[in-house]
């Protein structure tokens, strides 16, 4: 299927940019040794005709190509579902049952190790991944040293709308491509945006964009690209990963009626590396398409072409950002952009560029289908339609659940989630991932909507929901969201580079915040290049109201 890309590299060829190439060739060097990046990568990079910096950039950026790789390869989650679930624990026990330190590679042994952010098995965690085998659950270090098989359940899933949008195909089994050669052979791109306007249809990757507009200020210009955004990164979300597992099909056909509706021939699916299933199914199915009529030139014999790849990542939870996303696509360090320009002006090699969420256009098929009044019955007036929520390890009934917009947190937690397993006492409430927020026990009272979650100093986001009981305390769940931040921050700007780093010192002493930690979250909000380190005082202070006085001398 490459010759069918020749076109959509040739625009990056031009500018002396090889792009992914340049990162798929750093991440099958790294693959073959142990040895630092810069014994290899600058000889990378000299094979295309550009030096050595080029090369050494993105190896020593992501985690993936900086990390050594021996031939077992071992990434064990240390993200804050599978912290919740053992607060932490896990990572030392690996690291025993392996043989070595995270981060590290014993090359007569032949294992490596990498703790990673996040593997998306946030319903049985904590989690690992040996070689693309997932091993989960309680006896994570006896899996991995071979005591006992590796176990790891399929993503629970289930509607709790009573007609699905996108998960139509997973509980009901609906098959996808339905509705697009009826939108090809008639309204074409025009009808699409009418009606995901008509929708109300906001971007699902945590922004809550409105998707029409995004696609409007892209203006239908020549050469422009769509990327469906699989770079589902933040820990506590596994929707992404469902979605591309077990409905590829939909995903895909999501992304062709953005691409028709945008005027673009060409559509990117970035994959994280952490789903290598996702990543294979994805890949998969996207072959199905074109043996099937789908993709390619003069679909359905109408004059109509549309081309796509399926792009693996290289390890960043900070290249999930629509800017850094589009540095990582074009080769280089997934480091935030300043804005403008915006993408839908100049992005992909220049080119206008739509960035939109898996989940996201996972429910264009089933709004050209059923009309964009119709899904915007659904949810509240001003955020319409339905969500993908996913519930982590601590409840009693785990799993990933489609809700109309507006429905209580509470009764997501008791109903759906049935409380916490084994008779625990709800602590406080992640939702959104790390750059959510957190709310206290007694505040569920509120509905899952964008506004009413910022209300309470939390974020819709992902709509990841992840439970601390207490088994872990108020101060470790603090370290480790500043570890978080510490390990995740792109380093592009300064207020976030060393503001995370300074946090996580501050808050590792022991000793009393004091002025500075209040001034550096001002500055950390008020100074970040994105929202990555804008969001991090947010979800800090959130979480020092969440549990009271019990870290209250840490609500700056």
């Amino acid at each position: 299927m490459a010759e069918r890309f020749d076109a959509f590299r040739s625009l990056a060829d031009r500018r002396g940019r090889p792009g992914v190439r340049l990162v798929d060739s750093l991440a099958a060097a790294a693959g073959r040794t142990t040895d630092d990046p810069r014994s290899w990568a600058p000889d990378v990079a000299r094979g295309f005709g550009l030096p050595a910096a080029a090369g050494l950039g993105p190896a020593t950026y992501y985690a993936d190509l900086a990390t050594p790789h021996a031939p077992r390869h071992v990434r064990v989650c240390g993200a804050t579902a599978c912290f919740a679930a053992r607060a932490g624990r896990h990572l030392a026990e690996v690291e025993n049952a392996v043989g070595v330190a995270a981060g590290h590679a014993d090359p007569e042994a032949g294992v490596s190790l990498q703790c990673v952010r996040c593997l998306g098995y946030c319903y049985t965690g904590p989690a690992a991944m040996d070689g693309d085998t997932p091993c989960t659950g309680e006896n994570l270090a006896d899996q991995l040293s071979g005591r006992v098989p590796p176990y790891a359940p399929p993503i629970p899933a289930a509607d709790a709308t009573g007609d699905p949008v996108v998960l139509a195909g997973v509980v009901e089994e609906e098959a996808a491509w339905r509705v697009w050669p009826d939108v090809v052979c008639g309204p074409g791109g025009e009808g699409v945006r009418a009606e995901v306007g008509a929708s109300g249809l906001r971007g699902r990757g945590g922004a809550g964009f409105p998707v029409a507009a995004k696609w409007a200020a892209a203006g239908g210009s020549p050469g422009t690209v769509v990327v469906a955004n699989g770079d589902e990164g933040d820990p506590g979300s596994y929707a992404d990963r469902l979605l591309m597992e077990e409905d590829p099909g939909r995903v895909l056909e999501g992304l062709a009626l953005a691409c028709l509706a945008c005027g673009a021939r060409r559509g990117v699916v970035l994959v994280r590396s952490e789903y290598p299933r996702a990543l294979a199914r994805m890949r998969t199915a996207l072959g199905e398409a074109y043996t099937a009529g789908h993709l390619g030139h003069r679909i359905h014999g109408r004059d109509v072409g549309v081309d796509i790849e399926v792009v693996e990542g290289a390890g960043s939870y900070v290249a999930g950002e629509e800017t850094a996303l589009i540095a990582g696509l074009e080769g280089g360090r997934g480091c935030a952009r300043p804005r403008p320009p915006y993408p839908t002006d100049q992005g992909l090699w220049d080119a206008p560029t739509v960035v939109n969420n898996v989940e996201t256009l996972a429910a264009i098929p089933w709004i050209m289908r059923r009309g964009g009044d119709a899904y915007a019955r659904r949810g509240t007036a001003a955020e319409t339609g339905t969500k993908l929520v996913c519930l982590s390890e601590r409840f009693s009934h785990p799993g990933c659940y489609e809700v109309e917009l507006g429905m209580p947190v509470r009764r997501i937690v008791s109903e759906l989630g049935g409380g916490l397993r084994d008779g625990a006492k709800l602590d406080v409430l992640q939702v959104g991932g790390p750059l959510g927020g957190f709310l206290a026990a007694q505040e569920l009272d509120v509905p899952l909507t964008e506004a009413g979650l910022s209300g309470r100093g939390a974020a819709l986001g992902h709509a990841g929901l992840v439970a601390f009981d207490r088994s872990v305390t108020p101060e470790q769940v603090l370290r480790h969201i500043w570890e978080f931040a510490a390990a995740e921050s792109c380093g592009a700007c300064s207020p976030c580079r060393v503001g995370s780093r300074r946090g996580l010192e501050i808050v590792s002493s022991g000793g009393p915040p004091g002025t500075e930690y209040a001034r550096l979250l001002r500055v950390m909000s008020e100074a970040s290049l994105c929202a990555f380190g804008k969001r991090v005082p947010a979800a800090v202070r959130s979480l020092a109201r969440a549990y009271g006085d019990r870290l209250g001398r840490w609500n700056a």
